[in-house]
């Protein structure tokens, strides 16, 4: 998986397209991110103890991998992911600036 949790993404397909944020999960098996503040859902609850009042609730749906894209820190634009070796250890970096994303 190219993309992980704490990674800034941008929607490059879909509704929400061009809207950028913060990956909080990342379903794996499922192939699937979910991205702060994109593809909100509205979900209608029913009072319980967790939510007293209960009525409708937006929050974050999940959207599959393809449709994102890695945010180049560097430059701010969306950018491929690619891997290298340095010192034994395998690294993502931006091929559009070719810094590296990992520490």
């Amino acid at each position: 998986m190219k993309i992980k949790k704490g990674d800034t993404v941008k929607v490059i397909a879909g509704d929400s397209k061009g809207k950028t944020g913060k990956v909080l999960h990342v379903l794996a098996k499922k192939n699937r991110v979910i991205v702060e503040g994109v593809n909100i859902v509205s979900r209608h609850q029913r009072p319980s103890n967790a939510h007293p009042d209960g009525g409708i609730i937006k929050k974050e749906a999940p959207i599959h991998i393809s449709n994102v894209q890695l945010v180049d820190p560097e430059t701010n634009e969306a950018t491929k992911v690619g891997y290298k070796f340095d010192d034994g250890k395998k690294l993502r970096y931006a091929k559009k600036s070719g810094k590296a994303l990992d520490k």
